[in-house]
């Protein structure tokens, strides 16, 4: 082993181990003054409520400060502090159709980290002890956490695409059973509730949500705009938008659900044809470079091989 190898070693040894002994004490009782607010507390609670009160006011059982969060909860706020992205990362959350909040993911994301880390350590360990280590591999254990949480955040995204895709696949056909629905007589809210309890997927739990959510006082028109500005579909939102265009002014919603759903169909053919159009490119790649070079060379070598010879 190099002197730089056992360098590089004692570094990540070393801060490691500082990491570790920065944490504990973060986490012990700070031994400063009290401030002026905490010393007068206790005696104006009569006219004060407890949870205006500064913290470490009220007595609190136990050697370390009862501040309501661990470790492990300031390493995961930190952590999304550091990442940032709370409104976006929400939107990719309730598109994906999960239930957590941001502060949930980024701990599991930070889970996936240090995962990551650690296997990246014994990969380390396994290298230094077969007597392989080297500078490079030094980084190792960072990489394999940052490729680990980047694996976890890419996962989302995926899903969020996929499930985005389905929503609009799934427009038309709901669109066109709830004007159906209103053929027949019923309400917009009946509608809507006859296909949220008959239909599946992804759309239509949505529109469980939607139903749900007026059954506990909320107005159609403010849950319809929570699903379009939780979803961000643009078929959708426009949908919405005439839909609650219709309802303010008596217009026939049948009729608007009929041209809506018409409208999703053809921008679902818009797509195809564009989706269709890149796949023809991305064709050309293999034709390009492995069997047009193939074809060339079948055709070139056997006249190579005969003038080689002196045939003919």
């Amino acid at each position: 082993m190099s002197a730089i190898s056992v360098l590089a070693s004692a570094i990540l040894i070393g801060g490691g181990f500082a990491a570790g002994v920065m944490s504990i004490l973060s986490a012990l009782p700070r031994w400063k003054a009290a401030s002026l607010a905490v010393r007068i507390g206790p005696y104006v609670r009569d006219v004060v409520a407890d949870d205006q009160l500064p913290s470490g006011v009220l007595p609190a059982a136990g050697a370390l400060p009862a501040s309501g969060r661990t470790l492990w909860e300031r390493a995961r706020s930190g952590f999304g502090r550091m990442l940032g992205g709370g409104e976006a990362l929400r939107q990719r959350l309730a598109q994906a159709g999960l239930r957590t909040d941001p502060a949930a993911f980024r701990g599991r994301q930070l889970g996936w980290g240090l995962a990551g880390i650690g296997v990246g350590a014994v990969v380390l360990t396994v290298l230094a002890v077969t007597g392989r280590l080297s500078v490079p591999t030094g980084a190792m254990p960072l990489l394999c956490g940052a490729a680990a949480a980047a694996a976890y955040d890419v996962q989302l995204s995926a899903r969020a695409r996929s499930r985005r895709a389905r929503l609009t696949d799934e427009l038309p056909t709901t669109l066109e059973f709830l004007a159906l629905c209103l053929s027949a007589g019923e309400g917009f809210f009946d509608s809507l509730r006859r296909v949220a309890d008959v239909g599946s997927g992804e759309l239509t739990a949505e529109l469980r949500q939607v139903v749900l959510a007026v059954g506990t006082g909320s107005p159609l028109a403010d849950a319809l705009n929570e699903m379009a500005r939780r979803l961000q579909l643009p078929g959708l939102s426009r949908v919405v938008d005439q839909v609650i265009a219709a309802l303010e002014h008596g217009a026939p919603l049948a009729a608007v659900l009929h041209a809506q759903a018409g409208d999703a169909r053809e921008d679902a053919k818009r797509v195809l044809i564009e989706q269709a159009g890149r796949k023809e490119i991305l064709m050309l790649l293999p034709l390009v470079f492995l069997i047009l070079p193939l074809s060339v060379l079948f055709a070139v070598y056997p006249g190579l091989f005969i003038l080689r010879l002196g045939i003919g």
